[in-house]
């Protein structure tokens, strides 16, 4: 087996219809790589298949296998035994997981999807079901791990496999703190969206107006706004409630954004002070200004009467 082969490998089995296609779906959003019905003569060379350019020395992320009665070759009691050569010979965490299911829960399930039993084509599904639970009996004796699914709804079976699978940072969201410009559109596919529009306005002075909320003097300005402290406490307090709640329900991205006027001044600020907030709180953001370096125009400004000539 190559150097690089996975730690972590998990065969995932179990009964047709009992949820591996969603078991192995949710492992996928978790950050596992995922392989489903592979034929099992070839897991050696996938073990042995080199990395993809890119990923420097050692794949660390754990392996999932799919597998059940209509993977080629399958033999439970064979399954079993290769399990046991794999583990011996190179040391690596295999475990398995079975999902099992009530066969009347099974016979709705395909009622109500009007799908064939992959064993029963042309017979009534409860004989499939029979069939198979015959066939896998000896991999469901030697699973580790065992989900009955007769209960669990789809949503219920994806918490319980985060609950049991889910990896520190390898299954955290791709977090992504965003400012932008309101005068320039709203952005799409946002999860939180606050308006710093209250604040006190950098654009209004004619030595910060050429600046961004990068720089020192125009964040000096901005904080020295009375609401800034309260405002920005409450937000900060809001995200670190939230962002764990978004990862246990399985989001995969979190986009919170910031919006100004023009989107180079107060959001640019506000967003990169969250994020060193988020930073020290464990989380790990990535920042993005989508108008910080967006010409100041006129046009796109609110004018005020007898003031300068616009709202950043």
């Amino acid at each position: 087996m190559s150097d690089s082969a996975p730690k972590t490998i998990l065969l995932v089995s179990g009964l047709s219809g009992a949820g591996k296609t969603t078991a192995l779906k949710t492992l996928e959003d978790m950050g596992w790589e995922v392989v489903d019905n592979l034929p099992l003569v070839l897991l050696d060379r996938l073990l042995d298949t080199p990395l993809p350019a890119g990923h420097g020395g050692e794949d660390d992320r754990p392996l999932a296998l799919g597998i059940d009665a209509r993977t080629r070759g399958f033999d439970a009691n064979a399954i079993v035994q290769r399990i046991k050569a794999l583990r011996e010979r190179h040391g690596h965490d295999i475990e398995t997981l079975f999902l099992d299911c009530s066969g009347a829960e099974l016979e709705r399930r395909y009622a109500e999807t009007r799908r064939r039993h992959p064993l029963a084509q042309d017979r009534p599904a409860a004989d499939g079901i029979a069939r198979e639970r015959e066939l896998t009996e000896p991999l469901r004796r030697w699973s580790a791990q065992l989900i009955d699914t007769t209960s669990l709804s789809t949503n219920a079976l994806q918490q319980e496999m985060r609950a049991r699978f889910a990896r520190e940072q390898l299954s955290d969201p791709v977090l992504t703190i965003l400012s932008f410009g309101y005068s320039r559109g709203v952005p799409r596919n946002v999860d939180l969206m606050f308006d710093m529009r209250f604040l006190r306005n950098p654009f209004w002075d004619e030595d910060l107006r050429p600046k961004t909320g990068l720089d020192a003097d125009v964040a000096a300005y901005i904080q020295a706004d009375p609401a800034y402290q309260e405002a920005l406490g409450k937000i900060q307090d809001l995200l670190t409630t939230l962002l764990p709640r978004y990862a246990e329900a399985g989001k995969t991205y979190i986009t919170v954004a910031f919006g100004c006027t023009g989107g180079r001044h107060r959001s640019v600020h506000v967003a990169e002070h969250v994020a060193r907030y988020l930073q020290d709180a464990g989380f790990s953001p990535t920042v993005s200004h989508r108008n910080m370096e967006s010409a100041p125009q006129d046009s796109l400004e609110k004018r005020r009467p007898g003031g300068p000539k616009a709202i950043s």
